[in-house]
């Protein structure tokens, strides 16, 4: 299997650079060994996180909570809910 590379230009800041030359020399690698791995293990716990994006909820437009509405009191919100189903 011939695996196909891109050669590209990366513009690294010289402590950074010098932290990757160290460990290639460490790890008897190549710079381009070290930094393929650093991307890899980058990419794959990106993949394995969960999606944090914004999500936007339905209101009804009025701007906030209900008032009198508890949020702590679980059993009244299950209430609420219920009985705007009713009216529905």
């Amino acid at each position: 299997m011939i695996l196909m590379r891109a050669r590209t230009t990366v513009r690294l800041p010289e402590t950074l650079m010098r932290e990757v030359k160290r460990l290639a020399v460490e790890s008897d690698r190549t710079i381009t060994e070290v930094i393929e791995e650093a991307l890899r293990d980058l990419l794959t716990r990106r993949h394995a996180e969960p999606d944090h994006r914004r999500v936007r909820l339905p209101t009804d437009g009025s701007g906030g909570m209900r008032p009198g509405v508890d949020l702590a009191d679980r059993a009244t919100l299950l209430d609420i809910m219920d009985s705007d189903g009713d009216s529905a």
